[in-house]
């Protein structure tokens, strides 16, 4: 255990005495975490260039008469071996809103999706990814039901504001337009609680080291139940700090530093990844120094800068950004995704893209049948903050008039560049089989993140994946031939170095190298294309096909790629 670590970062958050009780029952839980030797795991293997994560919740797929978590381990077992390594399965445990990210029982599997037994069926051929939303619990957990009853255990569990007028409030950052205090009845009269994403989703007061302790005994337990990788959902909210911005502050940054420095001691080669839909430069300070905090963090601005890419036919604004992502050591990466149950956020493009032309993303959602969230600002407006709008139809053309065959080129190919890129792949299981948006769910549920989280019946999409011919197939098999191929070459590991080439506006092209190994990545983004390069005997690794460059022009054709073998340099 890095002692240090752990103790000095207590010491940081609740003083000398506090921390130094609050260390005893760290050390305690780890020892008898140890001592557990059949629940123990092994350690973990490391990440590799075989590994990419489907990103689900746990009944996208529904069969009748069977538990929704076990109707998709079958469907992965037949489906998806050797196409994903793992499966993020989006939380399931029983909750009460925002669908499960109001959690009632950390420790607990809906009984609407199935049991233990069933996420273990699922982690027995794939990896597994758990949600750990920390930030806050649903207002029925009994942890928030204890605080409302005076339960000395959780009398300091959530966070009151005994003045709702203090003008500090103003400056604590929103992301939703929803009030941030919610009023509560308690044994004590009515308590205005933090609640920074909805009146059911009570904030964790952290500023109490017995809300700390939990979350670490939550966390141990998901490691015991198979976790492979451990997603820290809104992480970047936990600590308040009147007169601040309550967002990214130091003692967020210690609190994941206790937590990595422990898994680390009781289940070497556990991953944490944080989720912080930020801009850029907030959001890959969660790997703290490179050694401490994540080991992956979402790349946020991916998506929204290849949506730009692919809607203006011009990679340019995503090259020259690609160009300046850099890893503060070889144990961090990033975790590359172009979609996910959420919407495509805006604010990692902020200061990438001129916001003349983030505004224009968010006209064009619209445009394509798409919704748009915003949030309150400051002084009182409201900005763009997420299109809500399924990734297939966001790149679409305006308006879509694209047949299957095309409709699924552009798919593939937006695809073929989060995967080339250096980090961990994640595929929303949407994006995966070629879904367009439930525009009818929105008008449904009430909320705009409906639009991509439509449940499906499992012989539905069975019988689309039959035919060769319909839109669902030509993404699948194209995103699988993709992932196959990546899966084959170390050059994809997701710690090798990238470099991002200029091969003109409409291509975007990456070079990975590792182990020998050289794959040249290039996706044209717009319409026929040529490109003059000094190349010799290439081919593609995903079709094995030689590629002709004999008069030193590659002609691409309309959002074709290319996974070169050999190296290019531009003429």
């Amino acid at each position: 255990m890095s002692e240090n670590t752990i103790r000095e970062g207590l010491a940081f958050l609740y003083g000398p005495e506090a921390g130094d009780r609050a260390f005893a029952a760290v050390r305690d839980k780890l020892a008898a975490f140890g001592r557990a030797a059949v629940a123990r795991p092994r350690a973990q293997t490391p990440l590799s260039e075989r590994d990419a994560i489907l990103i689900t919740y746990g009944d996208m797929l529904r069969e009748p008469g069977v538990a929704p978590l076990r109707t998709l381990a079958g469907f992965a077992a037949a489906r998806l071996d050797g196409v994903v390594s793992g499966v993020h399965v989006l939380p399931f445990y029983p909750y009460t809103s925002d669908d499960g990210f109001s959690v009632v029982d950390y420790r607990a599997v809906n009984p609407d999706l199935g049991g233990w037994e069933d996420v273990s069926a699922l982690g027995r051929r794939f990896s597994l990814m758990f949600d750990a939303v920390i930030n806050h619990v649903s207002a029925s957990s009994h942890y928030f039901q204890g605080f409302l009853r005076g339960d000395p255990a959780w009398r300091n569990l959530a966070i009151v504001i005994d003045d709702p007028t203090d003008p500090r409030l103003a400056l604590v950052t929103r992301p939703r337009t929803l009030p941030l205090l919610t009023p509560f009845q308690t044994v004590d009269g009515v308590k205005q609680v933090w609640t920074t994403f909805s009146a059911d989703q009570i904030d964790l007061n952290y500023g109490s080291p017995a809300v700390l302790l939990e979350v670490l005994d939550v966390l141990l337990e998901y490691v015991r139940r198979g976790a492979r990788l451990i997603r820290l959902d809104a992480i970047a909210f936990m600590w308040k700090t009147l007169g601040t911005p309550c967002v990214h502050l130091p003692q967020t940054h210690r609190i994941i530093q206790i937590l990595r420095a422990a898994l680390d001691e009781a289940a070497p080669g556990t991953v944490l990844i944080t989720e912080t839909n930020v801009p850029h430069a907030d959001n890959v300070s969660y790997f703290g120094d490179g050694t401490n905090e994540a080991q992956l963090v979402y790349n946020f601005a991916l998506p929204p800068l290849t949506v730009d890419a692919f809607r203006r036919g011009d990679a340019r604004a995503l090259t020259s950004w690609a160009r300046t992502l850099r890893l503060p050591s070889g144990q961090t990466t990033f975790f590359n995704f172009l979609a996910s149950h959420d919407g495509i956020g805006l604010n990692p493009a902020r200061g990438i893209l001129p916001e003349a032309e983030v505004l224009a993303l968010a006209a064009g959602t619209r445009a394509r049948g798409g919704f748009v969230s915003d949030k309150a600002m400051p002084d009182g407006s409201r900005s763009p903050y997420e299109m809500n709008i399924n990734f297939m139809d966001a790149i679409a053309p305006e308006p879509s008039a694209s047949g299957p065959a095309r409709l699924a080129q552009r798919m593939i190919a937006a695809h073929a560049i989060m995967l080339a890129l250096q980090g961990v792949p994640g595929l929303y299981f949407h994006s995966l089989f070629g879904s367009h948006g439930w525009t009818e769910g929105v008008e449904l549920l009430g909320y705009n993140r409906a639009v991509n989280r439509e449940k499906l019946a499992l012989s539905v999409l069975d019988a689309e994946l039959v035919d060769p011919a319909s839109l669902r197939r030509r993404v699948f098999d194209g995103l699988s031939a993709l992932l196959r191929a990546r899966a084959a070459h170390p050059a994809f590991d997701p710690f090798s170095p990238q470099e991002v080439l200029d091969l003109g506006p409409a291509v975007f092209a990456v070079r990975r190298a590792h182990q020998g190994d050289r794959v040249t990545c290039i996706v044209n983004v717009t319409r026929p294309n040529p490109c003059l390069l000094i190349w010799t005997t290439p081919s593609d690794i995903v079709t094995g096909q030689a590629i002709d460059v004999s008069d030193g022009i590659l002609r691409l054709e309309p959002y074709q790629v290319i996974w070169a073998s050999d190296a290019p340099r531009s003429s």
